[in-house]
């Protein structure tokens, strides 16, 4: 049987490690998805279509874009405009918002 006082010291780490493990299978988007591609999105931020997208400026990454949710470093991180998927670091969509600082 397990005391109140073990189980008060699991339970913070089962939570994290369902944290880590939500966040180790989400899954990236595609480009085929229907709001990726109308977003113009891109896994490869060099494949991006200048002519549609005339935004487009080289060096604009999803990594250091004011969307991304990861570090800078990360090769892939959550977007709110994708609930549950994420997006390349080195991707690029019509959205694209220079990070602050």
């Amino acid at each position: 049987m397990t005391s109140r006082r073990r189980f008060i010291q699991i339970i913070p780490i089962a939570g994290a490690s369902l944290l880590v493990a939500r966040t180790a299978s989400a899954q990236l988007v595609s480009e085929k998805d229907p709001q990726a591609a109308a977003l113009g999105y891109v896994a490869d931020a060099t494949k991006a279509d200048k002519a549609k997208y005339k935004n487009y400026a080289a060096g604009q990454l999803c990594t250091n874009c004011a969307l991304f949710q990861g570090k800078a470093t990360d090769a892939a991180g959550g977007c709110p405009l994708f609930a549950g998927k994420q997006v390349a670091g080195k991707g690029w969509c019509s959205a694209y918002a220079k990070k602050a600082g």
